[in-house]
């Protein structure tokens, strides 16, 4: 299977080559890499340019966005700064964050994934953070979720889907849809990535109301929005960001912003969220 790798990349000129060297010495290497220097100030453009005269396969987009670091559409727009470099003779597309030290075994363990079952459409490990001298899971999500620091499409699948939604929320709308369009998310527990920058870090103020939002966009409603917000706070260990998440749902209502799916879609992924919870309880 042909592999093709995006990596959107700002000021991330202390981690990228850490990155870059854990997939340029993978048991099967990917056929394309694109980073997409956005915005960066720092040496980030010198460092990837070092690599792509060893290595042919790998290419530099520059792109000017926000200096803000406003999670999803920033580095979805990225993302997409580089996707539209690429031909379309890949199998499967990958968007990696700047910030990850692959196993070296990642890229074939993911062809063993896909190829073993056709319906599976997306495939992922884990991300590990450093506390002190231990590597330990990143725990802010459930297990069947693939986090969107590392995410791996079939092709038939990321066309069903519509690629990626430039918003917050991006990297769970994505799985689904994609299972609302019958494909199957295998998250597979021997692929231990090391994230070296853990999530949320660099995200500012602005940004605080973002996820209340992408709730009301995925068409959660008011009770699956206050289910997950109380979630999701507890597993950052901050509780008040429940009352932030609430807040941003009612001004996505309010501004009745554009949903990121259609009303089956939504329906659809009220019911899934429901038996999802109903089988966690029983």
């Amino acid at each position: 299977m042909n592999i093709y790798i995006v990596i959107p990349a700002h000021n991330e000129e202390l981690l990228i080559a850490k990155t870059l060297d854990s997939l340029v010495t993978q048991t099967v290497l990917p056929k394309k890499i694109v980073v997409v220097n956005d915005n960066s100030t720092d040496s980030t453009e010198a460092v990837v340019n070092n690599f792509i005269r060893k290595h042919p396969y790998i290419s530099l987009v520059n792109t000017t966005s926000s200096e803000d670091h406003m999670p999803g559409s920033k580095v979805i727009n990225a993302f997409y700064k580089g996707y539209k470099t690429l031909d379309d003779a890949y199998d499967v597309i990958c968007k990696f964050d700047a910030d990850l030290i692959f196993p070296e075994n990642y890229l074939e363990t993911l062809i063993t994934n896909f190829e073993r079952d056709q319906k599976t459409g997306m495939v992922g490990g884990f991300c590990y953070i450093q506390k002190g001298n231990d590597w330990v899971l990143e725990n802010l999500t459930n297990k069947d979720h693939i986090r969107g620091a590392l995410k791996a499409y079939r092709k038939s699948c990321f066309r069903d889907i519509g690629g990626l939604k430039p918003a917050m929320g991006w990297d769970t709308v994505d799985e689904l849809i994609a299972q609302y369009h019958k494909w199957e998310i295998k998250t597979d527990e021997s692929l231990k990535v090391k994230h070296l920058k853990p999530t949320g870090n660099t995200y500012n103020s602005k940004a605080k109301h973002k996820q209340g939002e992408a709730f009301y966009k995925m068409r959660y409603g008011f009770i699956i929005t206050l289910i997950a917000s109380v979630k999701l706070a507890l597993l950052k260990k901050q509780p008040r960001l429940i009352s932030d998440y609430i807040a941003g749902f009612f001004k996505a209502k309010k501004e009745r912003q554009s949903f990121l799916v259609s009303k089956p879609e939504g329906k659809f992924i009220r019911k899934l969220r429901w038996r999802k919870m109903k089988q966690k309880i029983f």
